[in-house]
Formats: C-alpha cells, structure tokens, sequence
C-alpha cells in the first residue's frame, strides 16, 4: 500500500491542552473523485460523479531485471518485450517467466516497433543506435545487432512508428529535432526537421499522415509530405508525450507540465546533458486533448500526474496511464472520467487492451500486470487517512451504495503502524461502526462478488477534543502589542506624517488548535483608569480578527484594548473556553496642536507650539503657493515632548523680499495645524 497523505492540515501549532470536553461536531465529507482518489484503489473504479465500484482485477509479475521501463511492446504469442533503463537490457516476460532477450550497452532503449516481417527495430539513446530482432527473438543476454548507419545529429531516439503502406519505421529523435524515415535496408532520411530541439512522439494515422510532437515548445504536428508539416496544436505544456489516432480520424494526444522537475538536451548542447534527465522525477500535470472534425476539446486535465501512456480502443474509447501513483484513467464524450485502475508502482508505461491478452506494464519498478477481469474478493477501496487534527470520538458513518462492506480503524500515528486498532466489523448499511478514540482515522470498502456494488456519498461523524482558543498578540495600525510592550524597531528618518484619523485599525492573532467558531468581545479603557468599557454593541456577535475603533467621541489620551475569545458558539454552556488579551497603550489623539508665539524677523523664525497629548512629531515651513515644505528642528534638536520651541535661520528657503510664508506643526497622532504670516 502506498503511504497515504492525511486529508486535513494539521491544526495543532505546538501547543496541545489538557482540557477535554465536547465541541461542536465536524464530519469527514468524501463525496467526490479527488478525495475519493486519495488512497489506496485495489481492483476498483472512482468516476468523476465520486462513485466507486469493482474494477480491473490486476495480476502481478515483477522485473527485477531492472528498474525502469521506457517502452513495451506485445508480440503475436502474447509475451511482452520491454525496453529498460540505466544498462539499457531488452527483458521478456511471458506470463510468469522473466528472461533478458539482449543488452545495447547503451543508456536505454527507448522505443520499440514491430516492422517488416514481425522484426522487431529497437531505438537508444544516448548514441541514438537502432537494433533489430528478427521476429522479435534474440540470442539470451546477448548484445543486440545494430542496424543501419548512424545519422549526423541524431544522439536520442525517443519514439517509433511503423507504417505497413510505406513499409517504413518513423522515428522521433533530438537534440535537433528531426523525424527520420527508415526503409528495410537500414537507409535513414530526414522526413521532417521541427521547430524544436527534440521530436518525443509519433503516429502513423489512420489517415496515412505522420503524427509527431515535441519537447521544449510542445508542438503537434501533422506531416503530409517530407519536409512538409502544419502545426495541429500549440499546447501550454512541455512535451507532447502520446498520440494515438482512432480509425473514424478521431485524433488524440496527451502533453505535459512538469514545473521545472523535467528537460531535455537542447540543440547545440544547451540543457541538461544525459539522458537520465529525459525522466520526470517528480508528478507533473497532464492533459489530454481531442482533435475531431477539426475542432480541438480538452477532454481531461491532471493537477497531480502527467500523462505517461495513450492507447484508443476499437471503439474509440481513450485509456491514459500516469506517471505518479500509477494510475489508468478513462472518460467518455460526456466528459465522465474514470480511474480503472491503480499500480502500486510509481508510473504506468504501456497499456494494451487488445490481442490475446490485456495487460499493464507498469515502472518504478517494473511489473507487468495482467488485467484478469472485474471485480472478486479482492476488490478494496482504501480512504487517505483522515486528520482530525485533535484526539476525536467517532460517531455515525454513513454512506450510499449496495453490495459493500465498509471498515474503519483509527490511530495517533500518521502513518498505520502496529499501533493503530484493527479494522472494526463490517457495515453493510450506514450506522456505527465502534471506532476507537484517535486524532487518525481510515476507512475501506468491499466490493465483493456483487457485480453492481457501489459505494459513495460518505460521511463520517466526529468531535474533538475542546482545546481553548488563545489569543497571541494585539496590533493596532499595525503596532504590535505584546505582553503590554509596545513592539518597536530601527524607523526611518523623515518621510511624510501619517494622515490624522478617528479611527484605529486594531488587529489580533489567534492560536485555535480544536478550530472553533470563534466569538469575539472587544473593551477598552484610559490606561489611568481600571473600568472596562464596551466597544462593540451589547448583543454584537463579532467572529473577524480585525476591528475599526471609532475614537471620535472619545476624550484624547492613552488607552487599552482587551479582546476575550470565546467558543460559545459551538459548546454547551459547562464546555466553554474563554481566553482574553490585552493591547500595550494606545494613543487617542484627535485634536490638533496649538501655535504659541509666533514671529519672522528678517530671515530668523521664532515661535512655540503645543499640543495637549503629544509628542510634536514634525514643524514645516513652505513658500506660499508652493508645495515644498521643509523641516525646522526645535531648539534643542529633538521633537519628544507635547510643547516644542524652534528659533531657525529660513534665509535659505526664503528668498530676499517681501514673502508670504506658512507654518505648520504636527502631533504624533498627524493631527496638524497651519499659520501664514508675511516674511520682509
């Protein structure tokens, strides 16, 4: 089983109280296909509707010949040819017997067609060499025959294609972006050279036109002549990873983000060098588009997995293998997506729903997988595990459906370890299911041999621990409050006033582990004073952390804020918690300051001003009808108290001759007050 993600954030932030007790009840909702999709899907189906049902029974044979898959290819007798990385090994596997049928010594092989006379051509990279199989047989772990010359600036064969009409193999290379043809004898031409650095992909059609997207600019292509091509489609993607073309001329094909985890050499060098980087690391996101009747539709898109495999079935239908949680995913012209089947493995290669034998060939590591039909006793859905956040009792799980048993087991681990309790007896209708107490939880479905069992709709009840909601800091225009300090450090110099205002922005910053609804009581008082006084209405129901405090009608001076959380809102009057804070001082100061004397003689400006909280912050001089106010410093130099006296040489702002001056001083709180009078 894959390990499994929890559903919920974790709530706790380092603090966990004693006090228990009940809290308003919360439920895990599991309703639709990404929360459905979560766990662990053995042997069933998840459509986007959020139903689950039986699905593809998987078989098992593993590879351990090697790691990683680059390319499948059935045979006529039902076996399995693979190409492999890192050694670059051709490996067999026909139903449980594993063998290596040949070695390259190169890096990889990468692309595998049957061609003329059931030979089968192998493609590698990095020395971008082809190899070929008679019927595809080879000598047990030898190394393969080369087949045909070299070709100037092809070092990485990513792709092939065989078209019986020209009876020639098609092959995507890079780092300079060419499709070579390739006849029986070996003999390869340029068909086309693309605008971009490689070609990953290739189609023949059922049209007889060649098929061929890129990497680097994502670019699909239809060629209708050699050295002649129009570009289908520019995907906002990476790569064009697959395409397929149905026999009706329906055209399919799946390109890629991968956020920087993935690229490929470039032309000339540039780019990551080797082809271990032509691998994605890490899950991208995937689309898969429709080309039909010359319209294009985006018919799905993946935000957690890009799209590794394509195949169309005889009907039409479209199957895509992922490169993360290995998955096959489905949907129909009515945009139903399905998930048919889930690998243990990281990333489905190659799918084949035709022939003999319907199979899986899935990578990291390699395991072929044998689809052996639908549904049977091993069909179980597995939930993600499901975080409470805090220490929860569980109540009623109920769900929709028939034909299903459904399981439960809870932990304090994230991870199930031998810790966890085993899974509870069964329901087969939504009811109780006596799970233990636990912060974790997971659910399982089975399906049985009831061909039509469904399950969907789930909801499952719990309540957490009450853990009280605290109140960590009060801030006010932005002024942290702490432990009733006012938080301060380094300001810069000058700059503009803050403009004058009635009101104070006051802000707090709670610690809510159980994450409660909140209620919100806000007081205030003159620091002088000990009476708490409402601000908020008396039967004001206030949830926001943030609050405007109308200080208008108020006396100035200094004042305190107390804000008291609450969870009444949510608990039974013997289950609350309360927690209150209080700000540092605040400063409520409306009014503006007031000149005393007041007097220009010749260019020597003399006066006092005073303002009844203070501090004066700032006293400015400026040219009437000019906006150029230039500061004046007090007497001794710093403005720190409520009453200041400046006596300043202004012969340098104001020039010889009879002028018209203004004044203006303000307070800390940006209150101001101005004075013109006549310099001579």
């Amino acid at each position: 089983m894959k390990k499994l993600p929890s559903l919920l954030t974790a709530l706790t932030l380092g603090l966990v109280a004693t006090t228990a007790g009940a809290v308003g009840t919360r439920s895990f909702d599991l309703s639709v296909m990404d929360d459905l999709a979560g766990g662990d899907l053995t042997g069933v189906t998840i459509d986007s509707k959020g139903i689950v049902r039986a699905g593809w029974a998987l078989g098992q044979t593993p590879v351990n010949e090697a790691q990683s898959a680059w390319q499948s290819l059935v045979m006529p007798d039902g076996s399995v040819l693979i190409g492999t990385g890192n050694e670059g090994k051709l490996i067999r596997v026909n139903g449980s017997q594993v063998e290596i049928a040949g070695t390259t010594e190169q890096m990889a092989i990468t692309s595998l067609v049957q061609a003329w006379n059931g030979d089968v051509i192998a493609g590698s990279i990095p020395a971008g060499k082809l190899y070929r199989l008679p019927k595809g047989q080879a000598s047990k772990a030898e190394k393969l025959k080369e087949f045909g010359a070299a070709v100037e600036g092809v070092e990485y064969i990513w792709a092939m294609a065989y078209d019986d009409k020209s009876k020639s193999v098609y092959a995507a290379t890079g780092p300079e972006g060419k499709v070579l043809r390739i006849d029986e004898q070996g003999k390869a031409q340029v068909h086309f050279d693309a605008d971009d650095a490689h070609v990953v992909s290739i189609a023949v059609g059922s049209d007889g036109k060649v098929y061929c997207g890129t990497a680097g600019k994502a670019l699909l292509y239809r060629i209708d002549a050699p050295g002649r091509a129009v570009v289908i489609n520019d995907f906002d993607a990476e790569d064009v990873s697959n395409i397929a073309q149905h026999k009706d001329g329906t055209l399919w094909a799946t390109a890629n983000k991968y956020g920087g985890s993935f690229s490929l050499p470039g032309r000339g060098g540039m780019g990551m060098a080797g082809p271990s980087s032509a691998r994605p690391s890490r899950p991208g996101e995937g689309t898969l588009m429709r080309f039909k009747n010359g319209t294009a539709e985006t018919m799905m898109e993946s935000r957690s997995a890009h799209f590794t495999a394509l195949i169309l079935t005889e009907d039409g239908t479209p199957y895509v293998g992922t490169g993360a949680e290995g998955r096959v995913l489905t949907v129909n012209d009515d945009h139903l997506e399905r998930i048919v089947a889930d690998a243990e493995e990281r990333q489905i290669q190659s799918i084949f729903l035709s022939g003999k034998k319907r199979l899986l060939v899935s990578s990291d590591p390699i395991v072929v997988r044998e689809i052996k039909g639908e549904g049977g006793p091993d069909s179980i859905w597995t939930s993600k595990v499901l975080d409470a956040g805090l220490p929860a009792e569980f109540g009623q799980l109920s769900f929709r459906g028939q034909g299903t048993e459904v399981e439960t087991r809870s932990g304090n681990t994230q991870e199930p370890d031998a810790n966890w309790t085993s899974w509870t007896k069964a329901l087969t209708t939504s009811g109780k299911p006596g799970t233990t107490r636990g912060r974790y939880v997971q659910m399982r479905a089975r399906f049985g041999k009831d061909p039509n069992a469904s399950f969907s709709e789930v909801r499952f009840h719990f309540v957490t621990d009450n853990v009280r909601a605290l109140i960590k800091s009060i801030s006010a225009d932005g002024r942290a409050q702490r432990s009733g300090r006012l938080q301060t450090g380094l300001q810069s110099s000058g700059g503009k006033v803050s403009k004058s205002s009635p009101s104070v922005s006051v802000r707090w910053d709670v610690e809510n582990p159980d994450r409660d609804e909140l209620r919100y009581r806000i007081f205030y008082r003159l620091d002088a004073q000990t009476t708490w006084r409402d601000a908020l209405k008396p039967a004001e129901i206030f949830t926001r952390t943030d609050y405007e405090w109308d200080t208008s009608t108020l006396p100035e001076g200094l004042y305190r804020m107390r804000v008291e959380a609450t969870d009444e809102l949510v608990n039974a009057p013997d289950k609350i918690t309360k927690h209150a804070a209080e700000s540092g001082v605040i400063v409520v100061d409306n009014t503006p300051p007031l000149f005393g004397a007041l007097a220009i003689n010749g260019r020597r400006l003399t006066g006092d001003v005073t303002d009844g909280l203070g501090p004066i912050a700032r006293i400015e001089l400026a040219l009437a009808g000019t906006d150029d106010w230039r500061p004046i410093n007090p007497k001794d130099g710093i403005f720190d108290s409520a009453s200041e006296s400046f006596d300043a040489d202004v012969s340098a702002i104001v020039p010889a001759g009879s002028r018209l001056i203004g004044v203006r001083a303000f307070d800390n709180a940006g209150n101001s007050a101005l004075k013109e009078l006549e310099a001579k």
